[in-house]
């Protein structure tokens, strides 16, 4: 896929504010400092798309953006970021799993996991709320620039095996890096693949 067209459209302070559309959505999610921002910028070739900062947790919306005029990038809030406070922890979370449950538009969420760290509880916990809910997601694997290839292939293998503790079935992943753009075709194409079969489905 070629992304010739990447606008913002808007951003929701709650997910039932989000904007009544019809084109299929495809959101990103992660710990907060997982580098999301950096990845949305390196898909779309736009290093000003979605804002980058260097403290973490700055993403407090659901930000939407058109891509091609035909279908959604939705940039959602970071998850597990300690230093907020439990009200606003409490409030993040309602937004999150409110735009994740009952978002209809949504076809797949992928979820950010920084490649050169072990599996961390806050993320598995996150994978078995998704799996339980029936959420289609995809493992998006970043920052792969900061290890070497072999080091690589052994992370994501122990933390694939450490989901075959509870899941049967993999979901599919991507291993990337936005300052490299490894693993950009590779995560477009995946999701062109899916439009292209709701666009059959449809017809």
């Amino acid at each position: 896929m070629k992304i010739k067209q990447a606008v913002f459209k808007c951003s929701s302070p709650r997910a039932d504010m989000c904007p009544a559309t019809t084109e299929p959505e495809y959101a990103f999610i992660g710990r907060s400092n997982v580098g999301k921002s950096s990845l949305i910028n390196m898909l779309t070739r736009n290093g000003k798309l979605a804002m980058t900062s260097s403290t973490p947790g700055k993403t407090m919306l659901v930000n939407h953006f058109l891509i091609n005029e035909e279908w959604y990038l939705v940039d959602l809030p970071g998850y597990g970021y300690a230093a907020r406070g439990k009200r606003e922890m409490d409030k993040l979370w309602n937004l999150i799993s409110h735009y994740v449950l009952e978002r209809q538009q949504l076809i797949c969420l992928f979820v950010l996991i920084d490649i050169r760290h072990e599996p961390q509880r806050k993320d598995l916990d996150f994978l078995q709320f998704l799996g339980e809910n029936g959420i289609p997601f995809a493992i998006v694997f970043t920052k792969a620039d900061k290890l070497n290839r072999n080091q690589i292939g052994t992370h994501v293998q122990n933390y694939l095996h450490r989901l075959e503790d509870s899941w049967e079935e993999l979901p599919p992943h991507f291993v990337t890096s936005a300052a490299t753009a490894l693993g950009r075709d590779e995560l477009l194409d995946y999701i062109d693949s899916i439009n292209r079969s709701l666009a059959s489905q449809n017809a």
